[in-house]
């Protein structure tokens, strides 16, 4: 079978539904009832395997569900490119360039003809069919109007060795969680879901979690609101980065279908974003002129601004909310930026408002490691920021002072059990840092 109907499944779920009332006038039944939906399984010719899924009552209201991967195969054999795939991943592509300019074309405009040619081509002669047929249709003049909900964005990074890219993979997620605040990491064994497991609360607007399905799988998620980021292992050799929008109506560029080559456009830079965040925490680097020049004074505009003083514990804080909040999909607000610095603060009242953080935002600002997005009051860390603040927060926590406490210990104690090359390290610069600050008179 090439292409056509081959499955329809019923179930029942809630959905509007058409009265009419006594005065022959149509409303809305609320709430809304529970009804018999459709769902057609259709085998397309170029996007493969589509599920339409259709109200049995008026007005009908219909769920399309497309997948890109099965048309970008399909459009990837038209032009003779060989690839392998595992599940809706593809591992290998003999012509990646190739593979890319087909991919790209789900950022233009020419895309809504696509979508709106492949609904229309199933929607009227074999689902809207069963309840209306085609004279109906016709003289009614029934027709739909598209719009989209659910989408995702997703980036293949192809190793040819599958053990580096584990590494890559563990690094970023072990240097990265206290970076980025995780609140939740969870290790589940075997099964993801557990029978006597509790119902899921309601994400959070700002959520990050850490989760490993099976031993040798690592899932990072960020989650913003209707926005989330996804970044795992696939297969043995393949990291996979996913963007997906929950609610199109999250990337404020409207949800018709028309508006869909905008929408993947700003999901795919959402993702860049994301990647580029972790990079620049992973990869972090400071100048001995940025180092000295944050301390001194800068000016915004017309306005002269005070410095970035790192000693101050006020100051340490802001940094950690900064880190906190880079990989945020759209950007972060100075109220967001004050609540991460008061969550910081365990044990005691702490006050740090939004006017305050909006000041210290202005001092980073100065420095040219926040700039404003826009004209809004939405704020992003540039790549060079966000390395600088990651190296100092870096040198400070896990070098400096370190090296500093190993003055008053003079005693060497037997270490972990079973160290790891980084305890090994450590151990080693802290009695050679004793013996160098004994030398020059400093240790106790």
């Amino acid at each position: 079978m090439q292409h056509g109907l081959f499955l329809i499944l019923v179930g029942r779920c809630q959905a509007p539904v058409w009265d009419v009332g006594e005065s022959r006038h149509i409303t809305g039944k609320k709430p809304s009832p529970y009804v018999n939906h459709y769902s057609f399984h259709i085998l397309d010719g170029e996007w493969g395997h589509i599920t339409i899924k259709m109200s049995g009552h008026p007005p009908f209201p219909v769920q399309i569900i497309l997948n890109g991967h099965e048309f970008l195969e399909r459009q990837a054999r038209r032009a003779g490119i060989v690839f392998e795939k595992e599940g809706h991943c593809f591992t290998g592509i003999s012509d990646p360039a190739g593979f890319r300019q087909i991919a790209e074309t789900f950022t233009e405009a020419s895309v809504t003809g696509r979508l709106t040619a492949v609904c229309n081509r199933w929607i009227y002669t074999s689902c809207l069919c069963f309840a209306l047929d085609l004279q109906q249709q016709e003289r009614s003049g029934f027709q739909y109007q598209y719009s989209t909900y659910q989408f995702e964005f997703s980036r293949n990074l192809i190793f040819a060795v599958g053990h580096p890219m584990k590494q890559v993979m563990e690094a970023l997620v072990d240097r990265n969680r206290v970076r980025l605040d995780v609140k939740t990491l969870k290790t589940i064994l075997g099964r993801k879901q557990r029978r006597y497991s509790s119902r899921r609360r309601k994400l959070e607007d700002w959520h990050i979690t850490v989760e490993r399905p099976s031993y040798d799988v690592t899932i990072f998620k960020v989650h913003c609101g209707k926005l989330a980021l996804k970044m795992y292992s696939k297969g043995e050799g393949v990291l996979r980065v996913e963007a997906m929008a929950l609610n199109a109506e999250e990337l404020k560029c409207g949800r018709l279908v028309e508006k869909f080559a905008l929408s993947i456009q700003r999901l795919k830079a959402i993702l860049e974003r994301f990647v580029e965040a972790l990079s620049c925490l992973d990869r972090c680097f400071i100048s001995d002129g940025m180092r000295n020049d944050l301390p001194t004074p800068s000016m915004v505009g017309t306005t002269r601004v005070g410095g970035v003083d790192f000693n101050r514990r006020r100051m340490q804080r802001v940094v950690h909310g900064l880190l906190a909040l880079a990989a945020s999909p759209r950007g972060f607000t100075a109220s967001q930026l004050a609540s991460h610095v008061v969550a910081q603060k365990t044990g005691e009242q702490y006050t740090y408002s939004s006017r305050q953080a909006a000041y210290d935002l202005k001092k980073f600002r100065g420095k040219g490691i926040v700039f404003r997005i826009g004209s809004s009051h939405r704020y992003e860390t540039s790549s060079d920021g966000l390395r600088a603040l990651s190296a100092l927060v870096l040198l400070r926590n896990k070098i400096l002072a370190p090296l500093l406490a190993s003055a008053t210990q003079p005693r060497f104690t037997s270490g972990p059990t079973h160290p790891s090359n980084l305890d090994r390290r450590y151990e080693a610069l802290r009695k050679e840092m004793w013996a160098t600050l004994s030398e020059l008179g400093v240790a106790a």
